[in-house]
């Protein structure tokens, strides 16, 4: 078994499938070009999102197998292409779901207290209590936007503030827990104060929050998007934000970043994003939701567990 590396991970995937007689090649500092030269004699790749597993890449594994992606999402991957040829695609969202759950949980405190701006402040000299006066999340609904790894891993980091959690997931059934109730969406419009998204980005979930998704909701809410930057349409954002609609925002992905999630564009090149930029109700992180130090580990070791298992090694 062969295995070309195009992007950096964990080395505890290198280490057990060597363990188990696999060739493991170092390709992480090649050029597209120089992967595609190697990959005709690859039985799989490991990858992140250093450039698109579409058809033009792919056609080339003449005898590829599989591929390993360190990560939950698979929209840079051809699906469509991968299910024709009969090529296995792993991913595995059981690696950062923690990561994610706590991520979503610290961005939503930091913004209901005002910890990044408070911190700010006092560092230049500027002691205002009351500008940064919190508000707690005791009592509050979270409406869930898909309930699987990410999801209910959120869910089960709210569980011990209070919280009436609804779930919505289009593609499950029976699916709620002792973490939250599984609901429709027209109840989740109806009661939440806060949403979170925990979907993949794909056709049906490209823009899926627009002016007329915002605009269902009944209460004014706040807004949590840790899975794709492209699900949430920064307009629409922007223009609820402004009319009070969306009192704040958790931003781990953006609409403007890379293909290969390593940066965006500047603030001066869209001015809705400048605009966010300097709105004090936006939390940004860098797309780091799931990107711990235990993540980039658990990740790699979910993939090996999948792989070998695959090959039943």
């Amino acid at each position: 078994m062969q295995v070309l590396f195009i992007d950096t991970v964990h080395p505890i995937l290198e280490e057990r499938l060597t363990e188990k007689g696999g060739a493991c090649i170092d390709g992480t500092s090649w050029s597209r070009d120089k992967c595609i030269d190697a990959l005709p004699q690859m039985d799989g790749i490991v990858i992140r999102s250093r450039f698109p597993m579409n058809e033009d890449f792919l056609k080339h594994g003449t005898q590829l197998k599989f591929i390993a992606r360190s990560g939950a999402g698979m929209e840079n991957i051809d699906l469509e292409y991968t299910k024709q040829h009969n090529i296995q695609c792993f991913n595995a969202p059981e690696g950062n779901r923690n990561a994610v759950g706590e991520h979503a949980l610290g961005m939503l405190l930091s913004l209901f207290n005002n910890l990044n701006k408070g911190d700010k402040e006092v560092r230049q000299g500027i002691w205002d209590r009351e500008e940064n006066r919190g508000i707690e999340l005791d009592g509050k609904t979270v409406g869930i936007i898909g309930f699987g790894n990410n999801g209910g891993a959120f869910a089960k980091k709210l569980a011990g503030f209070d919280v009436k959690v609804l779930a919505y997931d289009k593609y499950k059934e029976n699916y709620g827990n002792q973490y939250a109730q599984a609901e429709t969406m027209e109840e989740i419009y109806k009661e939440a104060d806060v949403i979170s998204f925990h979907i993949p980005q794909n056709e049906e979930t490209m823009f899926l929050a627009d002016d007329e998704f915002f605009n269902a909701f009944k209460n004014p809410i706040y807004v949590i998007n840790l899975a794709r930057g492209k699900i949430v349409r920064t307009s629409a954002l922007l223009k609820g934000i402004n009319s009070g609609k969306i009192l704040g925002a958790c931003l781990d992905v953006l609409e403007y970043e890379s293909t290969s999630f390593e940066k965006t564009i500047s603030g001066d090149e869209h001015p809705e994003f400048n605009a966010l930029l300097k709105s004090d109700k936006v939390l940004f992180s860098p797309h780091v939701g799931g990107w711990t130090v235990e993540s980039y580990f658990k990740l790699s070791n979910v993939l090996a567990d999948k792989v070998l298992d695959f090959f039943k090694l």
